[in-house]
């Protein structure tokens, strides 16, 4: 599997566990697994051939580890970043003292007034350190690192979860609680 093609099916597994499982005509169990046998029957019958091996190499690979095995190896589902319904069934978790999200600095003055919100999606999603942040911040832009005080919110009833990935989790950021370093 060259670069491209790796780069395309991960963009192309993300869209389908995480927004548009109807599109290769999949429905995601409750908490957001597919047996792998489906998937790949699915993704093979919708003109995207896709082999077991390939699929684990995909898995193995990818830089943000977005998906993720069942114990067994038998299921696969996305780690986090869902617009369609799931539960996860993350167990709820304190947070380390600081977590960090990066964003474009077109964003900065809308997250400075209204905090971070979830949007479309199931959480915010906050990077264990500021380098995976700034990562995330500049798909979209020039980036800006927003430092989360996490303990703080965790310590004012915020819940946080942490996916199989590492990403840390939670419904909303109140501005108050974000910290704008410079940009990078």
């Amino acid at each position: 599997m060259t670069e491209k093609e790796l780069i395309r099916t991960s963009k192309f597994l993300s869209l389908i566990l995480r927004h548009e499982p109807q599109r290769v005509g999949i429905r995601l169990e409750e908490a957001g697994w597919i047996p792998v046998g489906e998937l790949l029957e699915a993704v093979n019958r919708h003109g995207a051939p896709l082999t077991l091996e390939e699929l684990k190499y995909v898995v193995a690979t990818n830089d943000k580890k977005r998906f993720a095995f069942s114990e067994d190896g038998t299921r696969i589902r996305a780690s986090q970043g869902h617009s369609v319904e799931v539960d996860l069934q993350y167990e709820a978790q304190p947070p380390p003292e600081l977590l960090y999200h990066g964003t474009p600095e077109r964003f900065v003055a809308s997250i400075r007034a209204n905090g971070l919100n979830k949007g479309q999606r199931h959480h915010v999603h906050l990077s264990p350190d500021p380098e995976t942040a700034t990562k995330v911040g500049q798909r979209r832009g020039r980036p800006v690192v927003l430092t989360i005080r996490a303990g703080d919110m965790h310590r004012q009833g915020h819940v946080f979860y942490r996916s199989a990935n590492g990403v840390w989790l939670v419904d909303y950021v109140p501005p108050q609680f974000i910290e704008v370093r410079k940009p990078v």
